[in-house]
């Protein structure tokens, strides 16, 4: 499976970074990488087509310098790319996120993840969000599911905090495996790997749900994560921006959940409700 590379220059950086990103989600693109120019974004050539920025408003603002370049990738080529770009890092100094080359750090949890090209390094905003979310809850014996599983980082840092058993579920075929190589790198073994959407979540009942996606999937989904939630259980969502907390908030309050506090992290937010 190759993939479609866009090179984004951007001056000035912010918020268009944070812009074009969410655009970019919008028609399809399903990986980023943020650096001090820009951002790469990629997508899956399949999913591309010749006219598919034309609908990217920010590309068209006269506040922003916005070029970029092209090159279809192999994906054999990824592995030497996040080899060159991904650094470890550290949550809380409790929790470290590094590839398999760096050196252990020896805080209190180690996640292990060779990212290759899914969405979940904790280097985003969105998964160090999660990651400090789960890190103040008592996981010890529940039933998590982990949508938009990416990497699959969340669920194996539930596993780590004593989850007994997680359903991690992506649309993507390469999250799918990339979750699977990196699950079995850190020898978890109470998680199950799913290639699919909410339509996989029939009679499927859960403590945690953690959901780190974007606002329109979260809002189309809202009732279908609402309804296998045990009572009591506890939502989580990231993926999202401040303007968009009243949306999400109000939606999921309807379905008669409890806002229970938010994280917010460069105009990036983490919502919790209590069912």
């Amino acid at each position: 499976m190759n993939y479609i590379g866009y090179y984004f220059n951007i001056e000035p950086l912010q918020p268009a970074a944070e812009i074009l990103i969410a655009e970019l989600g919008e028609v399809g693109f399903e990986s980023f990488v943020e650096n001090e120019n820009g951002v790469d974004a990629f997508i899956q050539q399949e999913d591309w087509h010749e006219n598919i920025l034309d609908s990217i408003q920010i590309l068209q603002s006269d506040e922003f310098k916005i070029t970029y370049s092209t090159e279809e990738i192999e994906q054999v080529n990824w592995n030497e790319e996040w080899e060159k770009n991904f650094e470890p890092i550290s949550v809380k100094d409790m929790v470290s996120v590094r590839a398999p080359f760096h050196k252990n750090p020896n805080l209190t949890y180690d996640i292990v993840i060779e990212p290759k090209m899914s969405f979940g390094t904790g280097h985003h905003e969105t998964t160090h969000m999660m990651i400090e979310q789960l890190l103040s809850l008592d996981l010890k014996e529940k039933d998590v599911l982990d949508m938009g599983s990416g990497t699959g980082i969340l669920a194996i840092f539930a596993e780590m905090k004593g989850a007994k058993h997680t359903d991690a579920i992506d649309i993507d075929e390469w999250c799918y495996e990339n979750a699977l190589e990196n699950i079995e790198r850190n020898q978890c073994s109470h998680i199950d790997v799913y290639k699919g959407d909410v339509g996989l979540l029939k009679d499927q009942r859960y403590d945690l749900i953690i959901a780190n996606i974007n606002r329109n999937i979260l809002l189309n989904d809202l009732a279908a994560y609402h309804g296998c939630l045990k009572n009591g259980g506890i939502l989580l969502l990231s993926g999202f921006y401040v303007e968009d907390v009243t949306a999400l908030r109000a939606a999921a309050e309807n379905l008669g959940m409890k806002y229970d506090g938010k994280l917010e992290k460069n105009n990036w937010v983490s919502l919790k409700f209590l069912n």
